[in-house]
C-alpha cells in the first residue's frame, strides 16, 4: 500500500509503543514499591480484599498491643500485693510471738505492737500509691460500685469481675435452695448425769476433754463446754430439756464429736457409752447466683462465670432461710479490650479491690486495721485469736487476689496474645499474597518490557520510512 496520509503501521506501532510503556512504567513502579497493588485500577478486586485484611491487621496489631498494656497494669498491681503479702506474714508472725505473753516482758509486747502499727501504716501507704499510667490501682477506685446490698442478708461482697452493660448496671440475685446448717449433736434423755462420765468434745477447731461427775446439771455442762469454745469450735445451750452442742461454724466442714471415754453419756435414745462416739456435720448453703448454680462452703460462696466473678458471705440467719435478696452492681471496675473486635466477647472486666487496712479481713472476723494500738482487737490487749483471726483472712483475701490475677494474665490475656499473634502471621501472609508485588515475577517481566519497547520503537521507525516508498513512484 502507498497512501501517505494515513500510515496504519506507523499507528499499530504508536499503540504498541503507548502500551509497552505503561508496562514498563507499571514493571517500575512496582520494583520501587515492592507492591502489585499501587491504586484501585492495578487490581479492583484486590485492592477490596487487601484493604479488607489490612483492616484486620491493624486490629489484630492494636488488640496484641492492648493486651502487652494489660499485662503490664497488672503485673504492676501484682507486685505491690506481693510486698503487701510479705508485710502480713510478718504481722502473723508477730502476733503469734506475742500469743507466748507469758514469756514476755512488757516492752517486748510494746516493741512487738509498735512493729505491727508500722506494717499497717506500710500497707496503707502501698494500697494508696501504687499506681499505673497516673491511674491508682489499689486504692479501691477501680473496684465496683455496688448498691442495695442487705447486710442483714449478705454480710459481705466482693466481686473480682462483671460484664455491666453500658449505659446500665448488672443486678444480681441470690436465691437459697437449701439452708447452710452447722454440725448438731442434742441429748434429751435426762436433765443431769446420771453417774460420772469422762467425755471428748471435738469440733474444727481442737479436741477438749471434760470430766462430769453424777448428778452434773446440763445447765452446768453448758457452762464447761462453753469455757471451750474458743479451743473446739462447740458451743452449747439449753432448748427446753434438751442440751444442744452446735459448731460455731457452718457448713460441711465443721463438725460436732463427742466420745466417751468413761462412763456413760446420754443422746437421744441412745446411750453414749464408752469407747462410743457420736459425730455430725454441717451443711453447706444450697444458693442460685443469677439462676446459677454457685460454689459454697458454710456461709462462703463462690460464683465464677464469664458474665459474674464474685465471693460473698450469706449471714447465717439469711442463709437457713428459703428467700432471696438482690443487689446491683453500678459501674467501676477495669475494662480491658484484648481483642480485635470491640464486642463484651473480647473484653476483660476486673476489679482491683482496696488492700488498705481498712479493706482486709470481713464483717465477720472484723478488719485489719483492728489490730492496730487502739483498735478493738489490739494484740497487745490480749485478742491474739481475734487478731490471727483477721490476719489469716487477710493474707488468704490478698493470696486470691494475686491468683486471680496471675490466672488472668497467664490464662487470659497471654493466650490472647498468642492466639492473635498466629491470627496476625497469618492475615499479613494472605494479604502479602494479594498486594505485595513478586520481586522475581517483576524483574523478568521489566526485562520483557524493556525489550519489547526497545522493539517497538525499531518497529516504528520502520512503519514512519514507509510512506517514502511514494517519492520512488514520482521518480
Amino acid at each position: 500500500m502507498t497512501r501517505i496520509n494515513t500510515n496504519i503501521p506507523s499507528i499499530i506501532a504508536q499503540g504498541r509503543m503507548r502500551n509497552n510503556l505503561n508496562d514498563l512504567n507499571t514493571r517500575l513502579e512496582r520494583l520501587s514499591t515492592g507492591l502489585r497493588i499501587n491504586r484501585g485500577a492495578d487490581d479492583p478486586a484486590g485492592l477490596i480484599a487487601s484493604e479488607t485484611l489490612r483492616s484486620e491487621m491493624s486490629s489484630l496489631r492494636q488488640a496484641i498491643a492492648n493486651s502487652d498494656r494489660a499485662v503490664n497494669m497488672l503485673s504492676t498491681a501484682e507486685g505491690s500485693l506481693n510486698e503487701v503479702s510479705s508485710l502480713l506474714l510478718e504481722i502473723k508472725g508477730l502476733v503469734v510471738d506475742m500469743a507466748n505473753a507469758g514469756a514476755l516482758g512488757p516492752e517486748e509486747v510494746a516493741a512487738d505492737q509498735l512493729e505491727i502499727d508500722s506494717i499497717l501504716s506500710s500497707i496503707d501507704r502501698i494500697a494508696n500509691t501504687t499506681q499505673f499510667a497516673g491511674k491508682k490501682l489499689l486504692n479501691g477506685t477501680l473496684d465496683y460500685a455496688m448498691s442495695n446490698v442487705n447486710t442483714s442478708h449478705v454480710a459481705s461482697v466482693q466481686v473480682y469481675g462483671a460484664r455491666i452493660p453500658e449505659g446500665a448496671s448488672k443486678n444480681i440475685t441470690v436465691q437459697m435452695t437449701a439452708s447452710a446448717e452447722t454440725a448438731l449433736r442434742t441429748f434429751d434423755n435426762a436433765s443431769k448425769v446420771t453417774s460420772a462420765a469422762t467425755v471428748e468434745i471435738a469440733g474444727m477447731r481442737g479436741t477438749e476433754i471434760l470430766s462430769f461427775t453424777s448428778g452434773t446439771t446440763f445447765s452446768e455442762i453448758v457452762t464447761a463446754v462453753n469455757d471451750n469454745t474458743g479451743v473446739t469450735g462447740v458451743s452449747a445451750s439449753l432448748s427446753g430439756t434438751a442440751l444442744r452442742m452446735d459448731s460455731v461454724d457452718f457448713g460441711s466442714d465443721a463438725f460436732v464429736s463427742v466420745k466417751s471415754i468413761s462412763g456413760n453419756f446420754v443422746w437421744g435414745t441412745s446411750a453414749v457409752t464408752t469407747g462410743i462416739t457420736s459425730t455430725d456435720t454441717g451443711v453447706d448453703a444450697g444458693v442460685l447466683v443469677n439462676g446459677q448454680v454457685a460454689s459454697t462452703n458454710g456461709l462462703r460462696v463462690d460464683i465464677r462465670t464469664a458474665a459474674l466473678d464474685s465471693r460473698f458471705y450469706l449471714d447465717s440467719s439469711f442463709a437457713q432461710s428459703s428467700t432471696s435478696t438482690a443487689f446491683q452492681v453500678t459501674g467501676g471496675g477495669s475494662l480491658f479490650q484484648i481483642s480485635p473486635e470491640v464486642s463484651p466477647l473480647g473484653q476483660i472486666n476486673v476489679g482491683l479491690a482496696s488492700v488498705s487496712t481498712a479493706n482486709l479481713g470481713n464483717t465477720i472476723t472484723g478488719y485489719l486495721n483492728s489490730i492496730k494500738s487502739g483498735g478493738t482487737n489490739a494484740v497487745n490487749q490480749n485478742n491474739f485469736i481475734a487478731a490471727e483471726d483477721i490476719v489469716n483472712e487477710s493474707i488468704n483475701q490478698v493470696a486470691v487476689f494475686r491468683g486471680r490475677l496471675g490466672s488472668l494474665q497467664k490464662n487470659q490475656i497471654q493466650t490472647n496474645i498468642n492466639s492473635q499473634q498466629v491470627a496476625l502471621e497469618n492475615v499479613t501472609a494472605s494479604e502479602s499474597i494479594i498486594r505485595d508485588a513478586d520481586m522475581a515475577v517483576e524483574v523478568s517481566a521489566l526485562t520483557r518490557a524493556q525489550i519489547l519497547v526497545q522493539a517497538t520503537q525499531q518497529t516504528l521507525g520502520l512503519a514512519n520510512q514507509q510512506p517514502q516508498i511514494a517519492l520512488q513512484l514520482l521518480g
